[in-house]
């Protein structure tokens, strides 16, 4: 059962690839999701208004950010550590 968090998160991403959110898995890549850059810069905005929070990414060298991309779960897992540094409340 995912947490409301994940949901949200998932929605964010399946809104950006344009997909149903039950097609997203943790596992998938945003390759596999046909996220291009610009769809990977808007889902990180939708995600810091979503839960107001600040994500420490550089879209222009992905590999050398603190935010890891690599997959769904690993954005998730990122998002949820963030949360719990910025908006310990949220997750309560």
């Amino acid at each position: 059962m995912r947490s409301d968090v994940q949901q949200q998160i998932i929605s964010i991403i399946a809104r950006e690839a344009v997909l149903e959110p039950e097609d997203v898995q943790p596992s998938m890549t945003l390759d596999e999701l046909g996220l291009d850059s610009l769809g990977l810069v808007e889902m990180i905005f939708a995600i810091e208004e979503a839960f107001d929070i600040s994500v420490p990414f550089n879209a222009n060298e992905p590999a050398q950010s603190e935010f890891d991309i690599s997959s769904v779960g690993a954005i998730i897992g990122a998002v949820e550590r963030l949360i719990c540094g910025q908006r310990p409340e949220i997750v309560a």
